[in-house]
């Protein structure tokens, strides 16, 4: 029997093992399996195919051994694994590592191992080699990070290879395993004082300790009250020590026992509706459901605040009836702490949560809640695609248009959305997009037929969407409008909103106090080191940072062209908006929200949470303030640089620019009265400002698709764009301009380039383009990917041209 194996490496093609007579009987295909690789390189590695057929090109080895009793994961995930491996261009290996939760993926360590034949005479080491070698012979085994700790230094490799030199000790290679369950110490009660009238003897002649007596008088109560009761509760209430505790356990009076808990606490499983859709929404739910039983796929455009969450919780609510399960997709982690007490509103332990902000220990746990059925409704970020479901039946994508949901570095470099609807069609399950503000691929699919569609165009409550200013910034004179963050118009409107007791949210995508700082002088702007970009100003940590890489400098005060000290800050980010908000309104409550004022594992929460509660009146963001919350107490939006959205160098721009002045809009006016959205820009002719003034989705969409037929762009191609790395810049242009060279003569009339990207140097790696417009031929495209990797092999062939990086993204 063999077995070809998935291993965490970005092999192009998965290796073969033979499974030893003693383990064929436990290896079956989703288990985890100890192989080694090379000489004595130990992996962790999955089988996905069992057969009969030994490899012709190599010798096999056997299977270390079988890991696991039963399959980790189901048949549906190595199939979703090999789709996205070929789709997308990248391994089984890279898809793997991105799959699985960090404890699946075993670590090899090193472990040094004493050898009983040297005997205990010690007397010819240094006292390096003396330290380690005592310490084996008491311990037998020595990790290297212990003997680390013992030397007191990271370099002990010199040391290490002596003592195996000297055949004092050998080396062996071990899977560890990392997942550890959480105990949790319960205290009982002795049998013997379960008896009322023994435990009132007890309590009547106590005469020392009143410390335990109160302890104990603690635990009674707690108890009665709770049922059972845990050891920190218990020193909790009790205001008590552990030396108290222990006291009453060495009197044999509390017993002590550890259990195996969860660490995410569940609630009581129940389903439970309590609320009534609007006329508008039981249509959108009933047509949903009747398209669904047609088309695998529908598409449910909701105006903002049309309620779609409530549809989406019928639907949900008719799948747990009939006991599978759903998956609930969200693109930004920021959105799920607010859904997720809806949905726990209604279907209480029925639902399990997944991200990243999870620790390893808690994933597990989630991941075998899913794996065994006990969970029916996952909610999480693109990563909950690769969860272990038994029986899927709904999968759930909200915002779909979300750029978010696509992955960029590093590989897999999938697209959720897309990658959802495939795995549905192998599990059989039914899928529903949402979103205000599709995107163009997918309308176009749901015009074309490919996809059911059902519309609902009006505000929960009848409300009106919106209505829009534009604010002409041009009109302020040349000094004001370079320091305007707030125009005047847009500070009376915030005055009015704070008067009556409204929240407001001013979006800047732009983080940090400033992106950019110029010298006055002769133009000098400091940039990275590591990337062609130049550096955004923190304020708060008085450092300069590359967005890019993440690189940190100290402030410059000198510009390094002319000596000169007189530098201009260019735009603004959230910090530089947040500290003139605190001027102009000094009876706010301000609070910002990116990626540098939510790093905590709650602090997502907490912010949203102050503001659900009223406790904050203008909330700052980026992108975070745009997708999907809901508030119901904001009447004003800002949009305070429209034209940093209207100018990338993208063929999606205009798209990106309409869902996001869409979206942020959308977060005004959900509840009682209509809101009001203010867009400050310098560009008041672009075309696309009539249509969002409007909310015409569909005059949005006809326009955009006759753009992209002309220029032949997606939905009527696929691109596949190549991206070439390397520190030296006349070897990545060689590379790129011979890569091409070689396409054309199969691919010419679909090639664009090479040409440089816009930022073309990140982490001291130069970057050149090649874009492929393909036509909509399944087999023409997978032949092109199929020829793309083959030249890749053949280029790296080639010695000048071996440490050059080549990235495939499919569907960019």
């Amino acid at each position: 029997m063999y077995a070809e194996v998935i291993i965490p490496l970005a092999l192009p093609k998965n290796y073969t093992w033979s499974v030893p007579e003693h383990l064929q009987a436990v290896a079956r295909p989703g288990v985890r399996v100890e192989v080694v690789l090379g000489k004595n390189k130990k992996y962790a590695g999955i089988i996905r195919l069992l057969h009969n057929e030994a490899p012709s090109a190599y010798e096999t080895k056997d299977i270390l051994n079988v890991l696991d009793a039963t399959p980790i994961i189901y048949q549906e995930q190595l199939k979703l694994w090999q789709w996205i491996a070929e789709y997308y261009m990248c391994t089984e290996g890279e898809v793997m590592a991105a799959a699985l939760p960090a404890h699946f993926k075993l670590s090899s360590e090193t472990v040094l191992v004493i050898n009983e034949e040297a005997g205990d005479d010690f007397s010819q080491l240094d006292n390096e080699e003396f330290i380690l070698a005592e310490a084996l012979l008491i311990k037998k085994e020595l990790r290297m990070s212990e003997a680390q700790e013992l030397l007191e230094s990271a370099d002990v490799y010199p040391v290490v290879r002596r003592l195996i030199d000297n055949k004092i000790c050998f080396v062996w290679e071990s899977l560890k395993e990392t997942y550890s369950p959480r105990l949790e110490t319960y205290v009982r009660l002795n049998p013997v004082y379960e008896d009322e009238s023994r435990l009132a003897d007890l309590l009547n002649n106590w005469t020392k300790a009143p410390k335990q007596m109160e302890l104990l008088l603690g635990y009674l109560h707690l108890l009665k009250t709770q049922g059972e009761v845990t050891k920190p509760e218990l020193l909790k209430k009790s205001n008590a020590s552990d030396a108290q505790l222990k006291g009453l356990a060495d009197k044999e009076i509390l017993l002590l026992e550890k259990r195996r808990v969860d660490r995410i606490k569940s609630l009581a499983k129940e389903v439970k509706i309590d609320f009534e859709l609007s006329d508008a929404q039981q249509n959108a739910w009933l047509q949903t459901s009747e398209k669904l039983r047609d088309h695998s796929v529908c598409l449910l455009h909701g105006v903002t605040s049309s309620g779609k969450t409530l549809v989406y919780i019928k639907l949900i609510e008719e799948v747990i009836r009939l006991g599978k399960q759903v998956l609930y997709l969200l693109p930004e982690i920021a959105l799920t702490s607010q859904i997720i007490r809806r949905l726990e509103k209604h279907f209480g332990g029925y639902i399990g949560i997944y991200h990243s902000k999870f620790n390893q220990n808690e994933r597990i746990e989630i991941w075998n809640r899913i794996k065994n059925g006990d969970l029916k409704v996952v909610l999480g970020a693109r990563s909950a695609l690769f969860l272990p479901f038994n029986d899927l039946g709904l999968i759930v994508v909200d915002e779909e248009h979300d750029t978010s949901y696509k992955q960029q570095d590093p590989a897999p470099r999938y697209h959720a959305r897309d990658a959802a609807i495939y795995f549905a069609t192998i599990t059989n399950a039914k899928v529903v997009l949402g979103s205000a503000t599709p995107s163009v691929d997918t309308y176009f699919n749901c015009v074309s037929g490919k996809y059911g569609l059902v519309e609902l165009t009006e505000r929960y409550g009848g409300l009106n969407l919106p209505s829009m200013e534009v604010i002409d910034v041009k009109q302020l004179n040349g000094k004001q409008a370079e320091k305007t963050i707030v125009s005047p118009s847009l500070e009376r409107h915030i005055n009015n909103s704070l008067s009556v007791k409204k929240q407001v949210i001013l979006f800047q995508n732009r983080r940090g106090y400033t992106p950019y700082q110029v010298c006055q002088v002769c133009g000098w702007i400091p940039h990275c080191r590591n990337c062609d970009v130049a550096l955004t100003f923190h304020k708060k940590t008085h450092k300069l940072q590359c967005h890019y890489c993440g690189q940190h400098y100290p402030q410059v005060h000198t510009c390094q062209a002319c000596g000169s000290d007189k530098f201009l800050q260019r735009n603004f980010g959230t910090e530089k908006i947040e500290e003139q908000l605190e001027e102009q309104f000094p009876d706010a409550r301000i609070a910002r929200m990116d990626i540098d004022s939510v790093r905590g594992k709650h602090a997502h929460d907490n912010l949203i949470r102050s503001f659900e509660q009223g406790k904050v009146d203008i909330l700052v963001g980026t992108q975070m303030v745009v997708k999907g919350l809901d508030f119901e107490n904001v009447d004003l939006v800002g949009v305070l640089d429209a034209d940093s959205l209207l100018n990338f160098a993208d063929y999606r721009v205009n798209e990106r620019a309409f869902q996001l002045i869409e979206q942020v809009s959308g977060r005004a006016g959900r509840k009682l009265s209509q809101g009001k959205v203010a867009i400050q820009l310098v560009n008041t002719k672009h075309p696309l400002l009539k249509v969002l003034k409007e909310h015409d989705y569909l005059s949005f969409f006809d326009t955009e698709l006759d753009g992209r037929k002309k220029f032949f762009y997606p939905p009527f191609s696929r691109t596949i764009l190549l991206t070439f790395k390397h520190k030296l810049k006349p070897v990545v242009d060689e590379a790129a301009a011979w890569f091409a060279d070689e396409l054309r003569p199969v691919y010419g009339p679909y090639i664009i380039g090479p040409a440089e990207p816009v930022v073309n140097r990140i982490r001291d790696q130069f970057l050149r383009e090649v874009l492929l417009k393909l036509p909509k031929d399944s087999n023409m495209v997978s032949g092109c990917k199929k020829f793309i990797l083959d030249k890749i092999a053949a280029m790296h062939s080639e010695k000048k041209f071996r440490s050059v990086v080549v990235l495939p993204d499919v569907d960019r």
